[in-house]
Order: structure tokens, then C-alpha cells, then sequence
């Protein structure tokens, strides 16, 4: 009985911990729980792996600041794509939707958020200074500023754009990103269209 009970303990646990996921509440939760321990060769095992490696093997790219199993990270080891274009993303979410528009082969700088006073987030909080660091490369042409379109965002490629004055052409996505949209929610036409509509900020 107390076996069974610390079993029921343990499955509470992981639905509670899958809820607390974003885009998951506690009925979807229930359900992935579910599928796991039903499906353990196919689903569970696999997942437990995966989840293994990326806890024993995730680093922070030095040079951008994504994260990866690799270092330097996948995108800035690959030749083939270009050194003349860097594009400024919030977080590793924004990359990846950009990635899947497949509009855009230069290299990329996260800052691992956005400039935020009510809270507390200020420029040394974010992975700033390394980007202006990169700006000073005489190879790089454009910086395009690839921010959200909130008010944070907003505030953040401001700045940007004031301390990266006079190092690169400095653009911004087109206004085809909705205001208040976040690049992770938008479909890939949409993410495509504002990268080749891009304009000098």
C-alpha cells in the first residue's frame, strides 16, 4: 500500500512539474503523463535520454550566447553561413522562429532578454556587452534588430540602435510584426516577409 501511494506521490509530482510547463495546464499534463508511462519503450525512455544529455551536455555559445550541445554552437560553426550580417534576438525561442522561416543565413546575438526597469533589468543583466564587442568587427555590414515588438522590446533595440550608431548599418524588422506580437508566436511567412522588408532604424 505505502509502495503504491509513493508511486501515485511520484506521478503527481510529474504531472505537476509538466503543468508548470508553458503551454501546458494540469489536464494536458495528465494526459502526457499518461501517454509516458503507457508508452515507456517508445516515449519515456527516449524522453528520459534526451532530457539526460541536455542536462549533462547544454552549454552557453560564447561567441552568441545560444544555447547548444556545441561549442561554439551549431550556427556559428557552420561556414556557410555569412559573417556580414548579424541579427539580435531576445531569447533562444525568437532564434528558432526565425530559423524555421529559413529567410535569414547570417549569424545570430542573444541577449537573453529585454531591457525591463519595472523589472530590475537593466544593460548589465543582458548579454550586451559582448554584442558591441562583435559590432566592432570590420567584416560586419548590418545589424538588424530583431526584437519584439513590445514595449520592452521596443526599448531594447532603441538603446541598441543608439549604442551600435556609427559600427554597422543598424536595421529593424519590417512593421509587418504586429505591436505586442512576440516572434515565437508568429506563423513563418509573416517572420519571413519582415526579414526581407527589414529598413535602416
Amino acid at each position: 500500500m505505502a509502495e503504491s501511494a509513493e508511486r501515485g506521490a511520484e506521478i503527481a509530482r510529474l504531472i505537476s512539474l509538466l503543468a508548470a510547463l508553458p503551454g501546458l495546464g494540469p489536464r494536458s499534463a495528465r494526459r502526457a503523463v499518461l501517454h509516458l508511462i503507457t508508452r515507456r519503450e517508445e516515449s519515456l525512455k527516449p524522453l528520459i535520454t534526451a532530457l539526460t544529455r541536455l542536462d549533462t551536455e547544454m552549454r552557453q555559445c560564447p561567441q552568441c550566447g545560444a544555447i547548444d550541445i556545441r561549442v561554439p554552437c551549431r550556427i556559428c560553426a557552420d561556414p556557410r553561413r555569412s559573417g556580414e550580417i548579424l541579427c539580435v534576438v531576445e531569447h533562444m525561442g525568437d532564434l528558432w522562429a526565425l530559423e524555421r522561416a529559413e529567410a535569414f543565413r547570417g549569424r545570430y546575438h542573444v541577449l537573453g532578454g529585454a531591457l525591463c526597469a519595472l523589472d530590475g533589468i537593466g544593460p548589465e543583466d543582458l548579454n550586451i556587452a559582448s554584442l558591441l564587442e562583435r559590432a566592432r568587427n570590420p567584416e560586419l555590414r548590418e545589424i538588424i534588430l530583431a526584437t519584439n515588438a513590445t514595449v520592452d522590446g521596443q526599448t531594447t533595440a532603441h538603446y541598441l540602435a543608439e549604442k551600435l550608431s556609427g559600427m554597422a548599418t543598424v536595421s529593424r524588422l519590417a512593421r509587418g510584426v504586429p505591436i505586442g506580437s512576440e516572434l515565437d508566436y508568429m506563423d513563418d511567412g509573416t517572420l519571413a516577409d519582415a526579414l526581407r522588408q527589414r529598413r535602416p532604424f
